[in-house]
């Protein structure tokens, strides 16, 4: 059994950003100010050195410590890339900045030779946390040394959850501490669904939370090993939507940072055409707060949808929301269900939440219509 603190994730990114540090801040700033380009269609694009960017609308990042490894952009969100005789790798395409709401949609294949994983990977600010969602590996179970603090069952299948920390490891602010937050799938696949939020839930019920979302993407990694992948990732939510989105349900800009004040006050709104909903506080800071809304099917049959309508307090702007779909992010307010909240039956509920800036406040008024 390897042991968690010899990792290969935490030699990969303690050669990735001092390379960055070769390439120079100017890479750096370049890659943040890149505007996709979505009006055509990119050509496809091989790629065998240290880089990122956009193509086809939809993030991207190859990182290699040596060896032979080439990355093949395709079709809107297609990546395909082989890799042998090498030590360290990892490659995708995603989003830029991630998001709670995805519903990670990818299909392909997946053959390492070797050590491998197949996961949804990503980076938050306050705090620095690095996570994965695994869906296949190779010959090495990533969770190897880890201890396990719960499991949360979506897609399909358990995913096992673990926490591991790095200390004084490299990252993307630089040398620092923090943690690793994994979800490893029991049945593993190449292809399907991925529910994002529910993992994000899932982790902060468990007290693992997360802060301003930078990259996320769908990765290919290697280490030590041969192996190709092909895969074509989109948002499930959005599936007309590339990597980089403007609209405000997929373009999250200020997630939950260092919440202090826990706040249980359920305010529960109008009921609708057989649906009610009801507000709850989860926590507030300064500049901003986090809610959950509860949708409850008030029937014996049936809810194949449901809309919820909010009046915000003054000066308050949702900045993030997952379980959900939104159309406006202040003032007046709608919410849908997204795909991955499925049907209600009779009597049963459902959640959604998100974060917002200003001040934390009561809507006016919440109200629920079903179809």
């Amino acid at each position: 059994m390897k042991d968690v603190s010899v990792h290969p994730t935490s030699r990969r990114h303690g050669r990735k950003w001092l390379l960055a540090g070769v390439f120079g801040a100017a890479l750096i700033a370049a890659v943040g100010v890149i505007v996709p380009n979505i009006a055509h269609a990119d050509a496809n694009q091989t790629i065998t050195s240290n880089t990122t960017g956009y193509h086809n609308g939809f993030f991207y990042s190859y990182w290699k410590d040596n060896g032979n490894v080439t990355m093949t952009l395709g079709a809107a969100g297609n990546y395909s890339v082989q890799w042998s005789n090498m030590n360290n790798m990892v490659v995708g395409k995603g989003w830029k900045p991630g998001s709670a709401s995805h519903v990670v949609n990818y299909t392909g294949s997946f053959s390492p030779n070797g050590n491998g994983y197949l996961s949804l990977y990503g980076w938050t600010t306050n705090p620095l946390i690095e996570y994965y969602v695994v869906e296949n590996f190779g010959s090495y179970n990533p969770s190897s040394g880890a201890q396990r603090l719960g499991s949360v069952t979506t897609d399909g299948s358990t995913y096992d959850i673990y926490r591991t920390q790095r200390v004084n490891q490299p990252s993307i602010i630089g040398t620092a501490t923090f943690y690793q937050y994994w979800s490893v799938r029991q049945s593993h696949r190449n292809s399907g669904s991925i529910s994002v939020a529910n993992h994000f839930n899932a982790w902060r019920n468990l007290g693992l939370t997360l802060g301003s979302m930078d990259y996320q993407m769908l990765a290919t990694e290697g280490y030590q090993s041969s192996g190709s992948s092909n895969i074509t990732v989109s948002d499930g939510v959005n599936p007309t939507t590339p990597g980089n989105p403007t609209t405000p349900a997929n373009n999250p800009t200020t997630p939950a940072n260092n919440p202090t004040t826990p706040a249980n006050n359920p305010t529960t709104g109008g009921g609708g055409s057989g649906c009610s909903a009801s507000y709850t506080p989860v926590t507030d800071w300064q500049g901003g707060f986090q809610a959950t809304v509860t949708v409850k099917n008030n029937g014996s049959g049936t809810i194949n949808g449901w809309t919820v309508r909010m009046t915000l307090a003054g000066g308050q702007t949702i900045t993030q929301l997952w379980n959900g779909v939104n159309t406006g992010n202040s003032g007046s307010v709608s919410v849908k269900n997204a795909p991955y909240n499925g049907t209600l039956g009779g009597g049963g509920s459902t959640t959604f939440g998100y974060t917002g800036s200003g001040s934390p406040g009561t809507p006016t008024s919440v109200s629920c219509t079903s179809s």
